[in-house]
C-alpha cells in the first residue's frame, strides 16, 4: 500500500510549474511539513573560492561561501538533509598535499549526511580512500559496489534511513562502472554490481519493506551520454525503475537550473537533478508533505 502520492503537484525552480491541476500556497499550511534537501556534487577538492580573475567563476565556490549559504538555510528550515554525489577527491593541490582529509574534514564540520563515491575518490587507491574515511562524520552510500575483498568491507553502507518528524526518509547511492575508467590497481577486487537492478532492489526495500515516504538516490552514473545513449544514466536509470522519488546525480558535471521531471516504469514521476562541479552551485529541493499524503516539490540550484 503506497504511503504517499508523490509529485501530484511539482513546483521546479523559481516559476512554478504545476503538475496535476493541484496549487501550493506560498505559506505553509500548519498540518504541512517541509524536508529541505542540499546537494552538491563532483567538487573536486575546490575548498577556496575561485580568484577574482577566474574568466568563468568569478569569486564564486568554497567551503566557507557553501557553509554560510547552508547555514542560513538550516536556520529557515531544520528539518533540512545535506548530501554529496561523489567525486569529492582531485582537482586541486589540497588532494594532492593531503590526499583528502581536507576535504572529508571541511564536509564534516558542514553537516554532510552522507556521500555517494565517485571513480576519482579511487585516484589515490582504495586504500587511500580507506586512510581518509576517520576524518569523515558522515556515511558513504553506495549500493552497487561489493567491496568485500577488499579494505573497504563493511565500511561503507548500501542506505540509510533518516526519521524527521515523523516523515521517513531512505537514502541510498551507486557508483559508476570502474572498469576502463580507474586502473584496476586502484580499485583491487571491488565488484560492480548492476545499478538498475540494485536500485529495483534498494525501492523494494525502503518504499515497501521500510515504509519510507521519501527514498532518494545519490549517483555518480552522470546524467546523461548523448553520443552513447545505450550507457546507463540517471535519466535512463529513471525511466527503467520505480519507488525513488529523487536521484541527485554526479559524473558529468551537468548544470541544470532546476531539476528534470522524468517519468518512472510505473509512469510516475521523478526528480533528476544535478549541480555541476566545482563547488560553485548548491542544489535545493523541498518536498511539502501535506495532511492527505500527498508530497510537492520545488527545487533549484543556487549560487554559492
Amino acid at each position: 500500500m503506497e504511503r504517499r502520492k508523490f509529485l501530484k503537484n511539482t513546483l521546479a525552480g523559481s516559476s512554478l510549474m504545476t503538475l496535476g491541476g493541484l496549487s501550493l500556497s506560498s505559506c505553509l499550511r500548519q498540518t504541512e511539513k517541509k524536508i529541505t534537501i542540499l546537494h552538491t556534487n563532483d567538487v573536486h577538492s575546490h575548498i577556496e573560492s575561485f580568484s577574482a580573475s577566474h574568466e568563468r567563476y568569478a569569486n564564486l565556490g568554497g567551503v566557507a561561501r557553501r557553509a554560510s549559504l547552508i547555514e542560513n538555510i538550516r536556520q529557515e528550515n531544520p528539518n533540512t538533509l545535506l548530501f554529496d554525489a561523489g567525486d569529492i577527491f582531485q582537482g586541486t593541490p589540497y588532494f594532492n598535499y593531503f590526499g583528502g582529509e581536507v576535504e572529508f574534514k571541511m564536509m564534516s564540520k558542514l553537516g554532510y549526511n552522507a556521500s555517494a563515491i565517485g571513480n576519482h575518490d579511487f585516484d589515490n587507491g582504495i586504500a587511500g580512500l580507506e586512510k581518509q574515511l576517520p576524518h569523515a562524520s558522515f556515511d558513504f552510500l553506495v549500493a552497487n559496489y561489493d567491496f568485500k575483498n577488499t579494505i573497504l568491507d563493511a565500511r561503507t553502507k548500501p542506505y540509510k534511513i533518516y526519521t524527521i518528524e515523523g516523515i521517513k526518509i531512505g537514502v541510498f547511492g551507486l557508483g559508476i562502472k570502474l572498469d576502463g575508467l580507474v586502473d584496476p590497481l586502484l580499485y583491487k577486487e571491488t565488484r560492480y554490481l548492476d545499478p538498475v537492478e540494485m536500485t529495483q532492489e534498494m525501492g523494494t526495500l525502503l518504499k515497501e519493506e521500510k515504509g519510507c515516504d521519501l527514498v532518494i538516490c545519490l549517483s555518480h552514473l552522470g546524467y546523461y551520454y548523448k553520443k552513447n545513449p545505450q550507457f546507463i544514466s540517471d535519466l535512463t536509470l529513471a525511466q527503467q525503475t520505480k519507488n525513488v522519488d529523487l536521484i541527485i546525480g554526479g559524473h558529468t558535471h551537468t548544470f541544470l537550473k532546476k531539476p528534470t521531471v522524468v517519468k518512472n516504469l510505473k509512469k510516475e514521476n521523478m526528480l533528476v537533478n544535478q549541480v555541476g562541479c566545482w563547488g560553485v552551485n548548491l542544489g535545493q529541493i523541498d518536498f511539502i508533505f501535506d495532511s492527505s499524503e500527498n508530497i510537492s516539490a520545488k527545487g533549484k540550484s543556487i549560487i554559492v
